[in-house]
């Protein structure tokens, strides 16, 4: 008769083989036995992901969850664990970078002691043994010459090259604060590390970290590429920690935040109501609520915004009727890609003391194609909407006056300089939203202008601003100050 103790033995081993999720509730109390494993939705994500990796079905990875949510375990401890053993591929090099090295060896310890247990060895033991001249902590080898490698984040890497780079947490709370620091490790993260790769076509770049800035590392690779858009090849699984409806996630491998009510927490097992307010009073009493918004939300406004708050922003589905005054304000950059100023123009109106904001559009164009995008706007938005477009000084501004007003034959527009700093434009817009009256048309630009606005006027882009800035300004100067009901808000 068979054993059952090794039936059920060999049953645990062959449910760690197939699942990192398995394997990582199995092996836990090798590492942390006095501490209960508490799981839930999110570390089975985090999971997921790490085994679509493992499938090559993704080369490029960013995560982005809140302080807690086992990210280091996960990713620098029991991944690399996983793939050498349970998935036979322990030739695999991998190189772990933090901003600081002491925590990329930490994890490379935390590995090995997984590796090096009773139950691993007994498992795995067969696939690979410790290299006894490249055995230390910083870096170690194995028999089937794969090896893992801890360094800190601006590190040459001179002579190392993996298959897998981890990338975690690349900035500390204080070098994400310095602009210098900052660069110096988006320089890394973009020249650097790229030429890291034993092969570049199949090498695989995992960066988890929370938000700490909008232009940290997350930043470059969600804003970084041609035109402002993502890096390419990247799948970004963004968790905050209460449920935004409209920031749901979905990911490259079809997984959906499972969520469906505004505010839910993402692992209340973990992190229930009275600990996540907790948190909120710990990171606002030293960051404010830009230390919620990006280490909790995943959601960075730079720390000395404020001038927008999100919640001044009132949604609406559709349009009170009688509007008769409508403009669209431009503010012009003529940057044809790359990562710079926008051409923006923000189409909104005022009616009975509320002000709406009915569309906006942003592009980096060439100064032909702004021409062609502001008559294209035009057209779309018909002869009742005035075109308010800002006049360059000097002669370089009365000749591209001339080119637009030329392109724009047949419609209602005016020019004229701007006046004062753009924060001193945006106040009285600022101030309607602060009193609330200030109603937003949904549409799939919402997200974009509402992130530039909760980040003005220390943001990276402050173009829809002033855009939408002249729109009022024109606006206020020819609709009556008459203040009526507000809209139902659905």
């Amino acid at each position: 008769m068979a054993n059952p103790a090794l039936a059920l033995d060999e049953l645990r081993r062959l449910k760690c083989e197939r699942s990192l999720m398995a394997f990582t509730q199995e092996m836990w109390s090798e590492l942390e036995p006095g501490t209960p494993l508490v799981t839930g939705w999110v570390m089975e994500a985090i999971c997921q992901h790490l085994e679509a990796v493992e499938r090559g079905d993704i080369k490029r990875l960013l995560i982005n969850v809140p302080p807690g949510f086992m990210k280091s375990m996960l990713v620098s401890v029991f991944f690399p664990a996983w793939l050498w053993g349970p998935r036979r591929s322990a030739h695999k090099r991998i190189i772990s970078t933090s901003y600081g090295q002491d925590l990329a060896i930490r994890d490379n310890l935390r590995c090995r002691q997984l590796m090096e247990s009773e139950t691993y060895r007994r498992w795995w033991g067969s696939e690979f043994e410790f290299s006894g001249d490249q055995n230390a902590k910083v870096r170690y080898e194995n028999t089937k010459r794969g090896f893992r490698q801890a360094a800190s984040t601006g590190s040459a890497l001179t002579g190392h090259r993996g298959d897998i780079l981890i990338v975690d947490d690349p900035h500390s709370v204080k070098s994400a604060e310095s602009e210098a620091e900052r660069k110096d490790t988006l320089s890394w993260f973009g020249e650097t590390l790229p030429t890291r790769f034993n092969n570049q076509k199949e090498g695989v770049m995992i960066v988890i970290m929370q938000r700490l800035h909008e232009q940290d590392v997350s930043g470059f690779i969600l804003e970084g590429g041609e035109g402002g858009k993502p890096l390419p090849g990247y799948t970004h699984l963004m968790i905050p920690m209460e449920f935004e409806v409209d920031r749901k996630c979905t990911t490259s491998i079809g997984w959906t935040d499972p969520r469906t009510t505004e505010g839910e927490l993402a692992w209340p097992e973990r992190f229930a109501r009275e600990e996540v307010e907790d948190l909120k009073e710990t990171f606002r009493a030293s960051g404010g609520e830009y230390a919620v918004a990006g280490q909790l939300q995943q959601a960075p406004v730079p720390r000395h915004g404020g001038m927008f708050q999100r919640e001044d922003f009132q949604f609406i589905d559709r349009l009170p009727p009688g509007l008769s005054l409508i403009c669209r304000g431009w503010d012009l950059a003529a940057t044809k890609d790359g990562h710079g100023a926008r051409t923006a123009g923000v189409k909104m109106a005022c009616h009975a003391g509320k002000t709406y904001i009915i569309d906006a559009q942003a592009g980096r164009w060439g100064p032909n194609e702004v021409a062609t995008r502001i008559r294209s706007c035009a057209e779309a938005d018909g002869h009742s909407v005035v075109q308010s477009i800002p006049q360059d000084p000097g002669q370089a501004g009365k000749a591209q006056k001339s080119y637009l007003g030329s392109a724009l034959m047949g419609f209602d527009f005016h020019f004229s300089p701007e006046s004062g700093s753009k924060e001193d434009r945006a106040r009285p817009l600022s101030a309607q939203a602060e009193a609330g009256n200030l109603y937003v048309v949904r549409g799939a630009w919402n997200e974009d202008f509402i992130k530039e606005c909760c980040s003005f006027p220390t943001g990276k882009l402050m173009d829809q601003v002033d855009a939408a800035s002249r729109a009022f300004a024109w606006l206020v100067s020819h609709v009556p100050a008459d203040i009526g009901a507000g809209p139902e808000v659905i």
